[in-house]
């Protein structure tokens, strides 16, 4: 059985919008540049031709993947949520006890995660100690550094 895959409602349109360009569109421009390929002869020899269905296999490897993530998707609903605790679309702002500094993460699916937004996965480290934590509560997070705390300063949605 394929594993669950949880997305926020954006992140379910964006997986549809990319599984729809994929077959939509660079399906066929590749189906094209194969047989443009094709009609130029000898195929042993021909770098366009092999690029092309290198090009070919890696998208649908791609897309394969994406509808078995869309198969398998759920959407998360937040109006349910207990917000007393630290669990997936909660925001949570923790201090490290060693050096004061607060930082503030959206514990997020692993398939939405980026840090530049400081979306982290539950699957992460740090997503992993925080979930099911309170405000207050000291989070142990193993890094390959060595063990780090953290407490959780506030809770949000």
């Amino acid at each position: 059985m394929s594993q669950l895959n949880y997305f926020t409602k954006e992140g379910l349109q964006k997986l549809k919008d990319e599984v729809e360009h994929l077959e939509r569109v660079e399906r066929p421009r590749i189906s094209k540049e194969i047989g443009e390929a094709i009609d130029k002869g000898d195929l042993s020899e021909n770098a366009e031709y092999h690029a092309s269905k290198e090009e070919q296999g890696l998208m649908e490897t791609r897309l394969a993947k994406l509808k078995n993530q869309l198969a398998n998707a759920r959407l998360i609903d937040d109006t349910k949520i207990d917000n007393s605790k630290a669990l997936i679309l909660s925001n949570v702002t923790i201090k490290n006890i060693k050096n004061g500094m607060e930082l503030t993460y959206t514990l997020v699916a692993e398939q939405e995660a980026n840090l530049k937004l400081k979306r982290i996965s539950i699957n992460s480290p740090i997503g992993k100690g925080l979930m099911g934590k309170s405000v207050g509560d000291i989070a142990e997070i193993i890094t390959p550094g060595g063990t780090m705390e953290f407490e959780v300063i506030k809770i949000s949605r």
